[in-house]
């Protein structure tokens, strides 16, 4: 079998499989309009224009009507020639296009080969390739909106003004070092003073946002805690609308964590019904669920504690108390659960709930939990939408915390090193660093060798 090359044209099905009015087939490379003439027996084909054409195989019989749309490179999303067959829906029309279309010399597209083109083609950097890839799979419209800000290219302007400042530090380190008898500016490493902690102050910034904000793509967890018996599977079930959850009156029926996805609003959650939480327990399978039950706690985004009405306060309570106590930074919603029944719970123990039987009607607490999504999603701060991207950031912050005392100490070629480090870290999510850039930079900066 032969290699695979970028001379190849290549053709996929783009659109989902399955019964729909449209199909579209595309083929990209240099012999993607050659490919199109034959199939439909035109002479030309109108670049950006929708030309209505019957489609013929290689031995010239009917397969579809359909539409053809041809891009001409470089002025497509691969930046090369790109020809659309927008067929009939159905997969066995669509098959029959891309086996014409393969029958004439293409072959078939490797998955996400288009997008590779488009990048390797500078079409789009890394930063776009990703939102494409998830913006395909969002979920909620909260995904959507976020992705399409990356789409539009908002994190790839973010990178080129850090990686702007940091050419423009170390292109004037470089200079101090290997040019020490030019003239600089006096203010020079003020300026860079100055840039360090502005960088800072940026990727601290969007770290914070993108934790926070980390929900919006894979779903929000919301976490149900509660003693035994509390409610917290009625909760679920009565949240899902159906019964996932086994309900009984026998303390320990629910041993390990349920995970299920719902929307409440424009959001995707993830409820996490945990096993009840208790002092005592001889049942080694319950004591794991048990600490399961705490790791989920500390994985969420918003806790749901469920007090139990009917009963009194007792130290199965009190230790949930602890436990939002020593969670205080979170999202928590304290919920006294069947307020159909008398009351016997002192309700001085939870300051700021919401009262509710699962029985009934759970609203209170679900407009509760979309205000506090609403809250979480309206921040104007750049999102990292992947940890790839998570991980270049903080690798990045980190060498720049790194070069503040080989600046301060006069270390230079120490500080040059980190600078170059947090370059190569931030490039990583939209383009490489080349080393070109710092020399363009800093020849083009200086009057050298007059």
């Amino acid at each position: 079998m032969s290699e695979y090359t970028l001379d190849d044209t290549i053709v996929a099905i783009a659109t989902a499989s399955g019964i729909g009015s449209i199909s579209i087939v595309r083929v990209s490379g240099e012999k993607a309009l050659e490919i199109a003439l034959k199939i439909s027996k035109k002479d030309s084909l109108k670049p950006r224009f929708a030309t209505l054409s019957y489609l013929h195989n290689t031995n010239d019989e009917l397969i579809d009507e359909a539409l053809i749309i041809y891009f001409k490179a470089p002025f497509s999303f691969t930046g090369e020639d790109i020809v659309e067959f927008q067929c009939h829906g159905g997969i066995a029309i669509a098959n029959l296009v891309v086996d014409t279309v393969l029958d004439f010399g293409a072959r078939m597209a490797n998955a996400g080969e288009f997008s590779k083109r488009a990048f390797l083609n500078n079409k789009i950097d890394l930063s776009k390739a990703e939102a494409i890839s998830k913006i395909i799979e969002a979920k909620s419209s909260d995904a959507v909106k976020l992705l399409a800000r990356q789409l539009k290219g908002e994190l790839k302007d973010f990178v080129e003004d850090i990686r702007e400042d940091l050419l423009f530090m170390l292109a004037y380190t470089e200079v101090s070092i290997d040019y020490a008898e030019e003239d600089l500016p006096t203010d020079i490493f003020e300026k860079i003073n100055q840039k360090i902690e502005n960088i800072t102050i940026k990727l601290s910034n969007t770290l914070d946002a993108s934790r926070r904000r980390e929900g919006m793509l894979s779903g929000f967890k919301v976490a149900i805690i509660g003693k035994p018996n509390v409610g917290k599977s009625s909760l679920l079930n009565k949240l899902l609308n159906y019964d996932r959850a086994i309900i009984s009156d026998i303390a320990g029926t629910t041993r390990d964590t349920i995970e299920e996805s719902v929307k409440i609003g424009t959001h995707i959650i993830k409820i996490v019904d945990t096993a009840g939480i208790r002092e005592n327990t001889s049942d080694v399978i319950e004591q794991i669920g048990i600490e399961k039950s705490i790791q989920a706690i500390n994985e969420a985004d918003i806790v749901v504690a469920l007090f139990d009405n009917s009963k009194i306060c007792d130290d199965e309570d009190e230790k949930i108390l602890n436990l939002l106590n020593d969670n205080s930074d979170k999202n928590i919603i304290k919920v006294l659960n069947k307020s159909d029944l008398e009351n016997s719970f002192d309700k001085s123990r939870i300051i700021d709930f919401i009262e509710i039987s699962t029985k009934d009607n759970i609203n209170l607490l679900i407009k509760k939990v979309e205000k506090i999504l609403d809250e979480n999603t309206q921040e104007d701060e750049l999102t990292l939408v992947s940890k790839r991207q998570i991980k270049s950031v903080e690798n990045c912050l980190e060498n720049i915390n790194l070069s503040k005392n080989p600046l301060h100490s006069g270390e230079l070629e120490f500080f040059a090193h980190f600078i170059t480090e947090a370059l190569y870290e931030i490039s990583n999510i939209t383009r490489p660093y080349e080393n070109d850039e710092m020399l363009d930079v800093m020849f083009g900066e200086f009057c050298l060798g007059k």
